[in-house]
């Protein structure tokens, strides 16, 4: 089913029609009780329903049914795939945010077994596309290596969760044909760059990186 969708999902599509906007949605616990599933599926339905734009969570006050208009009725999944791509959009500027500046931080601060570890990591990449195997792994190896070498833990925990949201789309664009050898290309580079300990052009390498894989997620999502 589309977007990670469960069978779980239309029955609590049943409850939202009974609640009027402004209302709150019942507790994971009471929905997971009332409909005998689990919480964590009735907590993949309510996201799901989040991206569509039925229900909004809200700080102190719950889980809120929204207004819906009458195209989101008709087409929901159509809206959820919108806000969707909205919100892988908005991931990615964050991306861009960060990641450059991280690039330039390690290229300033990286020592020769970073180096090493980060050479390590690109060969194990290269030996799975050769294998015709998937090396995500090793796609978020490489960013993990680079957040290290730039010295602040928190950031590699803000990146982990970052990656984490991630994941689906980076999985699709990397069966995308080229995209695999394209990441490691711009891996390369970002190394090279931090290697020569050039802030400026690991930066540069890095956001040009983002925005190579931001461009094929596009196309996926508009085909």
């Amino acid at each position: 089913m589309p977007l990670g969708l469960k069978p779980d999902f239309e029955t609590v599509r049943l409850i939202l029609k009974k609640l009027q906007p402004g209302d709150k949605l019942p507790s994971e616990r009471e929905l997971a009780e009332s409909l005998g599933v689990s919480r964590s599926s009735i907590r993949d339905a309510i996201r799901s329903l989040e991206l569509m734009g039925m229900v909004e969570p809200r700080q102190g006050a719950g889980t809120i049914v929204c207004e819906t208009s009458p195209d989101s009725l008709v087409n929901p999944l159509a809206n959820a795939l919108k806000r969707k791509e909205d919100l892988i959009g908005e991931l990615f500027d964050f991306r861009k945010m960060l990641e450059p500046q991280l690039a330039a931080r390690a290229a300033t601060r990286v020592s020769p077994d970073a180096i090493s570890e980060m050479e390590v990591i690109l060969e194990r990449q290269e030996e799975k596309l050769h294998q015709g195997e998937s090396a995500i792994v090793e796609d978020s190896e490489f960013h993990y290596a680079i957040a290290l070498a730039a010295g602040n833990s928190i950031v590699l925990r803000v990146l982990d969760t970052l990656m984490d949201l991630l994941r689906d789309s980076r999985e699709r664009s990397l069966q995308v044909e080229g995209r695999p050898q394209k990441s490691l290309a711009g891996h390369r580079r970002i190394l090279g760059a931090i290697r020569r300990r050039d802030a400026d052009a690991a930066k540069m390498a890095m956001r040009r990186h983002i925005e190579n894989v931001e461009q094929i997620l596009h196309k996926i999502m508009k085909s």
